[in-house]
Order: C-alpha cells, then structure tokens, then sequence
C-alpha cells in the first residue's frame, strides 16, 4: 500500500489541517485515500473521515501490539490508492528517553517515509540546521520531503526555499501562507469536532482547494508510491453468533460522537445491529436491546439535553428496568443528575445520583491503566489483569455517591475518584475511561453481557 505519514518539528504546527486539506485534494483527484490518525485521538479522526470519504482509524502503540498496528493498517488501507497517516505531536517527541512511541517508530513500522511539517513563522535561514538536525537524529528514518507551513509571503517563501534547497536535499512539496481561513475552532479538549460544525464540508472544501494549489500533489502521490508495502496476514473473523439478532443503540449526533470506528465494526461483525439516536434531537429511544453511549461534548448541548425530557426520561427507565448500557466519558456525563459549567446548571437524566462540574483544567489527561474488579459486570472477568485505556476530561463527578460500586481499581490516572472507574449499578457500566476493542476484546463481552440481560429478562 503507497502511503506517507505526515509529522511536525513540534505540536500545534499545522499539521492537522494541512493533512485534512491533503486528503480532501487527493479524494478530489479521483484517489481513494485512507486516513489514519496515531495515538487515542477521536476529533482529529472525526475531520481525516470526513475529507477523505471514509473512515479514519488509530494507530496506538498503548492499546495495540506492534502486529496489531501493522495488521489494522495493512487492513484498512485495502481497496484505496493510498494510505494517509497523521501523527501526533512532535516527530521525535516521546515521554521514554529513547523514543518509544513516537512518531518516528510508528513511520519505521510502517515502511515509509516522513513529509515533515514545519512552522516557519519567524524563520528565515535557520530552517535548514532545523532539517539537517532531523535527519540527522535517526538516520534510519526517512525524512523525504518539507512542506513549509504558515509562511508571510512570496518573500519569506523563497528565502525558506532558498536556505533549504543549498544546505539540504530534502524536497520542498510547498510553502504554505499563514491564513486565519485554515483555522479550526479550538475548545477544552483541542479542536471543535466536526459533527458540531454545520459548515464543516464547506471549510474542508475550501482548504482542500486552498492547501492544494500550493502543495506539489504530483510529488506527493510519488512519494507515497515509493513506500508501498504488502498485505498483512488477518487474524480470524470475529464470531457473528455473539451478537446475532441484538439491536444495540448507539448515541451519534452533535453531543456525542467519540466512538473507535474498529470498535463499532467489531460490534457489527459479531451479529449486532447498530442503531443511531439522537439525546439531542429524538423524543424516544429506539426499540433495542442495549445501548452504547460514547464520548463527546454534552456540556455544549446542555440546553438541548435538558430540554429533551422525553429522551431522558425514556433512558432513565430503559436502566431502571434493567436494560444493559456501557457509557463513556460524555456518556457518564450525560446519565448523572445534573452538568454544571460556570453558572449555567442543567438537569441530566439523572440515573446516577451525582452532579457533574466542568473545570478550566484537564482533570483526566492521557493513558491509563485499569484492574477489573470483582464487580465488573460482563462476562469472562480478568483478575489480576492490567487493561491499558486513555481519558480526558475537564469534567469531575461531584462527591460520588459513597455506596457506589466500581468496576475498576485505576493503577493510572484520574478516574471517577482518583482510585475507582466505572461506576456499575444495575446493568449501567459507566466510566470515564474509553476501552479499545483491539487490546480489551470488551465489544464481544458486552454483547454477551447483553444477551444474557435478554435471556434473563
């Protein structure tokens, strides 16, 4: 499969939107492009499916094997012309000395090379030590080609240019303006996502247009081409008898949308059928047999939420009766009893008797690690096991309520508490962890928890 991996010098350079923008170009070119997006990320992912006309995946070296990375990207990339892969912070950048999980690991797996973005706003001749210094650094590394991002001017391009093409041979693909129209509109938790911008496909089409002209798109496309790389041998299909003839509600509109795209196919392949409400907008919740309410930004639907009592009401009693739920992150928020922002106070569906509080600082930031504990609801329980997941949040539950039961032990991370997540009552798991089907195998065990909810109902 040809494919390039678009990395950065450093985080906030750029290099979500001009990756956006590329996959647009290229899907307008006639090619079909396969997004990725490296590390636990949802939003950036939401934006890549959306230019490229199919769904982006992540590749995460804390809840995916070496193998498993390889394998999902040989697999996802099939069927399109090229594989486009956004990496996360910067190229080399790493919590572990010697670069574990950075960027350039996930390029070497890979077998392809680097299109480095830089920032160049304030640079003139010092751009070159800068790529020399990257290339230099991991010589095993391919850095195969600049694009030279937020640039002043003609001017200021063609003496960035200048400096690069006399001290280097890396190519330069283009030199990008500085231009406030290539912006997304940032909240808490990074960029706004694109199920709640109503002129995303506009934005996308308009830098797609933009970024294009200024990039060599020919160069590009033969970049990827020289980094073909084979099919991976699958693992089995999943089984379809797990979830066969189970209706499972999942929540998808502009309050909720952070779901693994793998996930949800995972889900499917076991027999399940996936049916999408909306807690904003429907009145009732569809005829299921469970319900997967994923992550988002409920606060910024806070109103609308609460002025849908029918949906609340209709999911409070779908969990008083006794009907299966996970919720994650947004979820958990959304089946408390109340949100706080500021001074604006909204009533949630009120399930968990607990109130939400939104903080101006993250309160749950990055990877966690979890221990199932002897109330963890689903079938198949791993004592002892540690599961790697990710959070983050600037929300808090406000004094949990003492008598609750957990799910987890956190040996990482924030959670509910600081040392338990995933409040369980009844058959309601709801958490601020998000789980990855790929190191967790938690999608077959909640369809079997499901089931069984059926059979015993």
């Amino acid at each position: 499969m040809a494919h390039l991996y678009l990395s950065a010098a450093h985080k906030s350079s750029g290099k979500t939107t001009l990756t956006i923008a590329l996959a647009r170009a290229l899907a307008g070119r006639g090619l079909g492009v396969a997004p990725f997006k490296k590390g636990p990320d949802f939003i950036d992912p939401l934006w890549l499916a959306q230019a490229a006309g199919r769904p982006c995946f992540n590749l995460d070296f804390n809840t995916m094997t070496r193998e498993a990375i390889r394998l999902a990207f040989s697999r996802e990339s099939q069927g399109a012309d090229l594989a486009l892969v956004e990496g996360n912070v910067g190229l080399f950048d790493s919590t572990d000395v010697r670069g574990w999980g950075s960027n350039a690991e996930l390029a070497k797996l890979l077998g392809g090379g680097v299109v480095l973005v830089l920032d160049c706003q304030g640079m003139a001749r010092g751009v070159a030590p800068l790529l020399l210094g990257y290339r230099a650094f991991d010589p095993a590394l391919k850095i195969e080609g600049v694009i030279l991002n937020k640039v002043g001017g003609a001017r200021h391009a063609r003496s960035l240019i200048r400096a690069v093409e006399r001290y280097t041979d890396v190519p330069v693909i283009g030199a990008v303006e500085r231009d406030e129209s290539l912006r997304i509109a940032e909240r808490h938790l990074g960029l706004m996502p694109s199920n709640e911008a109503d002129e995303s496909e506009a934005w996308i089409r308009q830098i797609g247009a933009l970024v294009g002209a200024q990039l060599d798109l020919d160069r590009l496309v033969a970049l990827a081409r020289s980094h073909a790389c084979g099919a991976v041998a699958g693992r089995p299909p999943a089984d379809p008898t797990i979830g066969a003839g189970l209706r499972i509600g999942i929540a998808r509109d502009s309050a909720f949308g952070f779901y693994y795209p793998d996930d949800l196919r995972e889900l499917t392949e076991s027999g399940a059928e996936l049916v999408p409400f909306s807690p904003v907008s429907d009145r009732s919740l569809p005829v299921v047999d469970g319900l997967f309410i994923g992550g988002g930004f409920p606060e910024y639907r806070m109103r609308e939420l609460e002025a849908n009592r029918g949906m609340r009401e209709a999911i409070a009693g779908f969990i008083a009766g006794g009907g299966p739920v996970y919720a994650e992150c947004g979820g958990l928020m959304y089946l408390c009893r109340g949100l706080r922002w500021g001074e604006e106070h909204r009533e949630m569906v009120g399930a968990l008797q607990a109130e939400v509080e939104l903080r101006p600082r993250p309160q749950g930031r990055g990877y966690v690690r979890l221990r199932e504990t002897a109330a963890f609801p689903w079938p198949g329980r791993r004592s002892g096991v540690e599961i790697k997941a990710h959070e983050f949040h600037h929300s808090a539950i406000i004094d949990p309520h003492p008598d609750w039961t957990y799910a987890y032990d956190v040996l990482r991370g924030t959670g509910i508490d600081g040392r338990h997540d995933g409040v369980v009552q009844g058959n309601l798991l709801a958490c601020y962890s998000h789980l990855r089907g790929q190191n967790t195998g938690w999608t077959s065990r909640f369809l079997t928890h499901v089931r069984g909810c059926r059979a015993g109902g």
